[in-house]
């Protein structure tokens, strides 16, 4: 049909517009509907071949196929062409309202055509093209065929209106058998009776053979009502069916219809069995929820026909409306007795349930945190700086004036007791010595010739020079003796570093080296005046040197100093502790470190404020 005129075929094209107007009153699924319309659009335009396009405008260079119209047995090389500018005829429509391109020329004095027209939709932002192609024809005629395409154009939006109205009245409908099934189930107050009237209720708005209402109850569901009966036996083998189909809604937290509709992704092994068993005909079940979770289930039996999906989104919403009610008779329809423990049950469930995790993890982090600060089980120290003395110290003065031979020692090194440390020029005392020697021999040999020639004067002074000879030989012979300087005990030298002086002189008395003993140390620790009441009675605590502070040694509190010492703006306590362990060898009087001595346990809160508390209890006393 590639030219449908009102005049030359009025039988057909008044076929085409009883179609379009029936295409605009459609209420059937898109998916009928694109076909339907692009095959009755080509047949408008004439076309040999039509499709639907849409554009994304969050990928706009893309482009989707809605519908495709193609006539049996027709294959044409213009095909490729007309798929090949598609996109460009689509931009052209979106522009224009409508589009034109010429594609071949098969015949003289005709073409094949692309041309399409942009389709109406209550939302603009929907941009769709309906594109045709048209054979060996003229312009003239393809521009005759837009102008009905143009007039054909508003048959989407005439559906989405259609499709709006027939939701909001589907959505009216829904509302108003809700609101017939809710008014009397508010109109009681016992819970009983409530779910009573609300199967009841349901069972006639949805011509059911039987409604059976299920509540929750220690994992498992308790059949409570049945439409139109008021007693039934619990132990009945319907009633266990029914509430096993209940749960099986519920495990899934979902409707479950039976026989299942094509596609459902449910389990319905138990609702299949119920129907074989009582030869229902169709069953639907649709859970309860109040705050998000299943609480009950509620199940309808039909023979006459399958529930469709309006009616289960009616019995969704009637069941949404109803569980807040419900549920409240049900938590408050018992004794007294019920119902506290039910409610202590409940409130215990929140604290150790799932539900708000944060809140409950800072809850315990909270109380763990107050255990932590609260209880007294954090060892409490005094802490002060410490400086390793020892007890026995001595100083290595110049024996005479004299000059400085050489050095055997510097500061740092050990000495054993005896060890050489210094020694001093002894040249002008070896000439002293000899001159000593000779003077005192030549004394005794004049004292001697004075006695042979019976001068006793004489000889009494000779022998007086001898002895003072003698004398003065004695001295240099000492001095020679103490020309050494040697270690009075086993020790370590702490001051005197002489290897610079080698030759210079020294006077009598200089001093020359600090000499300590390594088998006599102790700790030497300062401790501030506001602690210094802590350790009164305390005895042990630990030291660890800047040199190795991840090394710990105990120590033992031996004395407190009786007086405070000024020191850098405040006041110490010298407090000396003896060591409780065998001296090592890189330990040297003068390293210093951190001294803590333990006081007893206290809780973490105290340690952290107490000095924070006794300045405020200063900064506020008047």
């Amino acid at each position: 049909m590639s030219n449908p005129n009102p005049t030359t075929e009025p039988v057909a094209f008044d076929a085409l517009l009883a179609e379009l107007r029936r295409l605009r009153r459609f209420s059937g699924p898109p998916t009928e509907f694109w076909p339907t319309l692009v095959q009755a659009l080509s047949q408008v335009a004439g076309a040999n071949r039509g499709m639907v396009l849409r554009r994304d405008p969050r990928a706009p260079e893309k482009l989707l196929k809605i519908a495709e119209w193609v006539p049996e047995g027709h294959a044409d090389r213009a095909v490729q062409s007309y798929l090949r500018c598609l996109p460009d005829l689509t931009d052209l429509c979106l522009r224009e309202g409508r589009g034109l391109l010429p594609l071949e020329n098969p015949v003289a004095g005709t073409r094949h055509f692309a041309f399409g027209v942009t389709l109406h939709f209550l939302e603009e932002s929907q941009h769709c093209v309906a594109a045709f192609l048209g054979l060996a024809t003229t312009e003239a005629d393809v521009v005759q065929r837009l102008l009905r395409l143009e007039l054909a154009a508003d048959v989407p939006l005439a559906y989405q209106s259609n499709q709006a109205a027939s939701q909001a009245r589907r959505d009216v409908q829904k509302f108003a058998s809700v609101l017939d099934v809710v008014v009397p189930v508010n109109a009681e107050t016992r819970f009983l009776a409530a779910n009573l009237a609300f199967c009841n209720a349901l069972a006639g708005a949805f011509e059911c053979e039987r409604v059976s209402l299920g509540w929750l109850q220690g994992g498992f569901v308790r059949l409570k009502s049945i439409s139109r009966t008021e007693r039934f036996d619990k132990q009945m083998v319907a009633v266990q069916a029914l509430e096993k189909v209940m749960e099986e809604s519920l495990d899934q937290d979902d409707e479950i219809l039976a026989p299942p509709p094509e596609g459902a992704t449910f389990v319905s092994r138990e609702h299949q069995t119920f129907l074989q068993a009582n030869h229902t005909g169709h069953l639907v079940t649709v859970p309860l929820r109040v705050g998000g979770k299943a609480v009950a289930a509620l199940t309808c039996e039909r023979k006459a026909r399958a529930f469709d999906t309006l009616e289960v989104q009616q019995l969704r919403l009637a069941c949404d409306t109803v569980a807040r009610r419900l549920d409240d008779l049900h938590r408050t329809d018992r004794w007294f007795g019920s119902r506290w423990f039910h409610a202590m049950k409940e409130r215990a469930g929140k604290w150790v349930g799932p539900q708000h995790t944060w809140a409950k993890v800072a809850a315990v982090a909270g109380a763990v945190a107050l255990v932590a600060l609260l209880l007294p089980i954090y060892p409490y120290r005094v802490e002060g700086n410490f400086i390793l003395r020892s007890d026995e110290v001595t100083y290595l003065t110049a024996p005479f004036d004299g000059y400085i031979r050489s050095v055997e020692v510097r500061p740092g090194d050990t000495v054993t007791n005896g060890g050489t440390l210094l020694a001093l020029n002894t040249d002008q005392l070896v000439l002293d010595e000899a001159g000593a020697v000779a003077d005192q021999t030549r004394f005794r040999r004049e004292a001697e010739k004075a006695r042979a020639n019976n001068a006793p004067a004489d000889m009494r002074i000779a022998q007086a020079l001898a002895d003072q000879a003698a004398t003065r030989l004695e001295v240099a012979r000492y001095r020679l003796r103490q020309a050494r300087l040697n270690s009075p005990f086993e020790g370590v030298v702490v001051e005197g570093d002489l290897r610079q002086r080698i030759g210079a002189p020294v006077r009598q008395g200089d001093a020359l080296f600090k000499l300590a003993r390594l088998d006599a140390l102790y700790v030497e620790a300062e401790v501030n005046e506001r602690d210094v009441h802590e350790i009164l009675d305390k005895s042990v605590g630990e030291i660890a040197f800047l040199a190795q502070p991840k090394r710990k040694h105990p120590v033992r509190v031996v004395r407190i100093e009786p007086a405070a010492v000024p020191k850098e703006k405040e006041n110490v306590f010298l407090v000396r502790c003896a060591l409780e362990q065998q001296r090592e060898d890189w330990w040297r009087p003068g390293m210093s470190g951190v001294v803590k001595v333990d006081v007893e346990r206290r809780t973490l809160l105290w340690i952290l404020t107490h000095r924070t508390v006794d300045f405020l209890r200063l900064f506020l006393w008047w």
